[in-house]
């Protein structure tokens, strides 16, 4: 069943066009990738679907037409983005951090979501009063992760998680999503580390220049003679 439904998407900066029209799915549960070079428009597409930038075009998000919604409404339906550079709050301490994930809440489970986060993240539970800005980088990934897990999406836009990560925080954190899709969160993942994501992934898009170019099965893709060729390195 599909959960994003994603037609002829464009998003402008002034008169740069950074995504021209994209169209692709993400079904409920799954665990689609976006790879491709630096200024293909990955994140911008994220970007666009997050309502963080305007876009034109057709984003029905769970049998709802969420163009032209602004960023909060989709975070209330679900729909939510983990930005790339982290975007947490530095003066606000961990807890205050994952406090404010839960902002559009109002139930009684906040607090075991929250206890939820520190079992995935113990690092986080035992630096729960220091500030978010004096964490390292991988403990400021893994809080704005937590962040958005505090809204209990059903569909989480990752926006290159692992950059700038030491390797063992780059495991941790993909552990993190894998577990969390396993639980039937559906994911988006925009990430540098192409062979990673693919490895990751049920399906994937190939995006260059601002248009998708290729699409299929993860598996399939990660054993294609041209993607591996442009994107993981090999000849």
């Amino acid at each position: 069943m599909t959960l994003l439904d994603v037609r002829d998407l464009h998003v402008d900066y002034g008169g740069i066009r950074a995504v021209k029209g994209v169209s692709f799915q993400v079904g409920m549960g799954e665990l689609v990738c976006l790879i491709g070079a630096n200024g293909a428009g990955k994140s911008s597409t994220l970007r666009g679907l997050s309502g963080l930038v305007a876009a034109r075009g057709m984003v029905n998000y769970a049998g709802r037409e969420l163009t032209g919604s602004p960023a909060f409404e989709r975070v209330r339906a679900g729909l939510v983005l983990v930005p790339e550079g982290r975007g947490i709050f530095p003066m606000l301490s961990v807890d205050e951090n994952l406090s404010v994930g839960a902002y559009a809440r109002s139930d009684n489970a906040i607090e075991a979501d929250r206890e939820r986060v520190f079992s995935l993240f113990p690092r986080l539970a035992e630096r729960r009063r220091q500030a978010g800005g004096t964490l390292s980088g991988g403990e400021q990934q893994m809080l704005a992760i937590g962040r958005a897990l505090m809204s209990r999406p059903q569909l989480l836009l990752l926006d290159e998680p692992s950059m700038g990560l030491a390797p063992i925080v780059v495991q941790t954190i993909f552990a993190v999503i894998r577990q969390v899709n396993a639980e039937g969160v559906a994911v988006l993942l925009v990430e540098q580390n192409a062979r990673a994501a693919l490895q990751l992934a049920s399906r994937a898009y190939v995006m260059d220049s601002g248009a998708i170019t290729l699409s299929g099965d993860a598996k399939t893709l990660l054993g294609d003679a041209k993607v591996r060729a442009a994107y993981l390195g090999e000849a």
